[in-house]
């Protein structure tokens, strides 16, 4: 069965486009459904980041899981780890986020968490989506058995406590200027706050949620704005999440971006020399940077790559036993603290090692020299075709790989979110992997004309 709106970070898409009130309520009555197991009160916890349609989507939600039965808990703006964490801590059946992630305000998505807080295997969205082409009229509850909303207050402070029993009881971010970058999203209450509790001195900007701004020239996606101000506080590090916090990026004091491999480096040869790895090596994707495989190498972690996503990381951290893995975007997952990737989190063990070193972030955040690394992305309209079938695509492919000779890889892959193709070349020769990157975005330019 082909997947028909399930992409790899749940349902998303424009609002009143693909993600309308009629699909949030079916989708709100089939997870219902297939939830509901055992004669207990069934409940769901929803959250959201802060774009405009959330309202509608949420609202459209309570609506559905209400009509099969279920209770519905709603907290309101949070971070997507912040409602996997209560999902499980508050003995729900269901989880859900509404939140497009990092794509703009005009974007929504419904990311759906199970009773232990992770996201959903394939075949239970496969049975959802099953669901949402029935009709589940003589499914409903009896009108005595109909669920009840209700919002509750607490929340915010039980996920900052959360994220600061993260770190060692007596570490302190006393002494440190941090500016941080909430996106306009789900995390401008509860990130500020908690830095401010650990002792930092905190400049957060992407705090002032309209509900169109959200990772609008801000946030993980475009720390240009974080830089800027790190650069003018005389900051000690930026921090950058994305509009639902499960990703970070960071800034160093000059103003320098860190992505999620020098992250994945930072906590995995921390995690080693103090015995907290559970097993001597860390998950990451086919995008991580080969000079982060290198590095580990030399320190006796061996890095396990997986297809991009981080559903796939956390299932390949869950199956082999492993407790650190990521995305290159910052996606961090820390299997021992969360269920799902947990920006913030990250960003706070990143921290604890810049206060053990007492050395500038420049220096504890790059722990390897990446290979050149080009990524282009092409975008298509979907029905168009299959540009990745094209015969001169597939050519231009194949002339690439060639060239690089081994010294070398090419990626190719279709954006699981969005109607994108994204190639990606990486080798010792910058010149040579631009050359060859541009030679294929042109071929698919073309086919997808």
């Amino acid at each position: 069965m082909s997947r028909k709106y399930f992409g790899t970070d749940g349902i998303r898409g424009r609002a009143n486009g693909l993600i309308t009130p009629e699909l949030a309520l079916k989708v709100g009555q089939a997870a219902g459904l297939v939830f509901q197991r055992g004669e207990h009160r069934h409940r769901v916890v929803i959250g959201k980041d802060t774009r405009l349609s959330g309202y509608m989507i949420e609202y459209a939600m309570v609506a559905g899981f209400t009509s099969v039965g279920m209770d519905v808990l709603l907290v309101g703006p949070m971070p997507t780890p912040a409602v996997a964490m209560l999902t499980k801590s508050m003995r729900a059946d269901l989880g859900v986020m509404i939140s497009a992630s990092h794509n703009l305000f005009e974007d929504n998505g419904i990311k759906l968490f199970g009773p232990q807080g992770f996201k959903l295997s394939d075949d239970v969205e496969k049975q959802i989506e099953q669901l949402l082409d029935e009709c589940l009229d003589k499914r409903l509850a009896q009108s005595a058995s109909l669920g009840r909303a209700r919002r509750i207050d607490g929340v915010h402070d039980r996920y900052i406590e959360f994220a600061k029993r993260t770190l060692p009881r007596d570490l302190s971010l006393d002494g440190l200027r941090v500016v941080v970058d909430c996106a306009n999203g789900a995390a401008y209450k509860v990130v500020p706050e908690a830095l401010w509790e650990l002792g930092a001195d905190v400049v957060p900007i992407g705090v002032e949620p309209d509900g169109f701004n959200i990772n609008k020239e801000c946030g993980s996606t475009s720390p240009e704005a974080l830089a800027r101000k790190v650069r003018e506080m005389r900051a000690d590090i930026g921090i950058a999440l994305d509009g639902d916090a499960d990703r970070v990026i960071l800034v160093d004091e000059r103003g320098h971006l860190v992505d999620g491999d020098q992250l994945l480096a930072v906590i995995a040869q921390s995690w080693k020399e103090d015995g907290r790895l559970s097993r001597p090596g860390i998950v990451a994707t086919v995008m991580s940077n080969l000079g982060l495989e290198r590095f580990l190498k030399e320190q006796g972690i061996e890095l396990v790559r997986t297809p991009v996503g981080d559903r796939y990381v956390l299932e390949q951290m869950l199956s082999g036993g492993y407790n650190l893995g990521g995305e290159q975007s910052g996606h961090i997952i820390l299997s021992d603290y969360a269920t799902t990737g947990d920006g913030f989190v990250a960003a706070l063990q990143v921290l604890a090692v810049v206060q053990k070193l007492r050395r500038p972030v420049s220096e504890v955040c790059h722990r390897f020299d990446p290979l050149p690394q080009i990524l282009k992305n092409v975008r298509y309209r979907k029905g168009k075709g299959k540009p990745l079938e094209d015969a001169e695509v597939k050519s231009a492919i194949a002339d690439g790989e060639k060239r690089l000779n081994g010294h070398g890889r090419l990626l190719i892959r279709s954006s699981g979110t969005e109607p994108v193709i994204r190639v990606m070349g990486e080798g010792e020769d910058r010149i040579l992997v631009e050359d060859v990157v541009d030679t294929i975005v042109s071929a698919l330019g073309q086919a997808a004309a």
